[in-house]
């Protein structure tokens, strides 16, 4: 097969050493949409079938890896186009088979934190943010986390990020194990891709044979997962707290909630 080097704004570069570089490139905040998260699912699927690939580099140009959905344009599709959920390539996401290091720059917030977890590995650096700010925002989780973050971090560290939304940096994420290792930040990229290296160097068979035995079901619990999550934030978007929420974020100032 011939592996295109571009799939809409997911750029596609595979080296010499078996690693597939795949970068988010909407800088300087890489807000995802649907489309975005079609295109990256088209280019792991892709690579699934590409033999000179055994190992996946998740990056992003510009500022931040994945600064979330971009809910001051909504027009161009966070939920969902021409009859497909954004949770539909979600999906796909955590069905490709390849292992994956994400080299997280920036800030990964919201649904951005999601798609730094569909990795087996996070490579951050100090000024990283992580945050899960959809309660600040009136809003219910989505993208998976309800199952991955829990799995990552723990119950009680997810439900800390989740109630509170607080943004965890480089050094804390680091500590609780959303990054697996930290590095000045002029050095993440190089970092995450020697990390992937070093796995492409095993027997690429063996690799995917261990990691869909140690991921088990995650494929399904992220289904079941993205079923209530969509359920929930298609409620939540109608109330008034949503509106409060959003608005407050746009706006850069504590939200006033009335629970209704």
């Amino acid at each position: 097969m011939t592996l295109a080097d571009r799939y809409g704004d997911i750029g596609v570069t595979l080296g010499d050493d078996f690693v597939a570089e795949v970068e988010l490139r909407r800088p300087p905040n890489n807000f995802f949409d649907q489309a975005l998260m079609e295109s990256l699912a088209d280019a792991l699927e892709a690579l699934d079938q590409e033999n000179g690939c055994r190992a996946v580099l998740l990056c992003a140009d510009g500022k931040h890896f994945c600064a979330g959905a971009d809910f001051g344009r909504r027009e161009r599709g966070t939920m969902a186009r021409d009859g497909r959920h954004l949770y539909d390539e979600t999906l796909r996401l955590f069905s490709c088979n390849k292992p994956v290091v994400a080299a997280v720059h920036g800030a990964a917030i919201g649904g951005g934190l999601g798609l730094a977890l569909i990795a087996d590995f996070r490579v951050a650096a100090p000024e990283a943010r992580f945050s899960a700010n959809f309660a600040r925002m009136g809003l219910h989780q989505g993208f998976g986390l309800s199952a991955t973050l829990p799995r990552v971090v723990g119950a009680q560290q997810a439900l800390r990020m989740l109630y509170r939304g607080e943004r965890i940096k480089g050094e804390e994420a680091l500590r609780i194990g959303l990054s697996d290792e930290l590095v000045p930040l002029g050095e993440v990229r190089a970092r995450a891709r020697a990390v992937a290296a070093d796995i492409a160097a095993s027997a690429p068979l063996a690799i995917e044979s261990i990691r869909k035995t140690m991921r088990g079901d995650l494929p399904e619990l992220v289904r079941a997962a993205t079923e209530r999550e969509r359920v929930e934030q298609e409620r939540l978007q109608k109330t008034k707290d949503f509106r409060e929420g959003t608005a407050a974020m746009t706006q850069r100032r504590p939200p006033k909630f009335v629970r209704a």
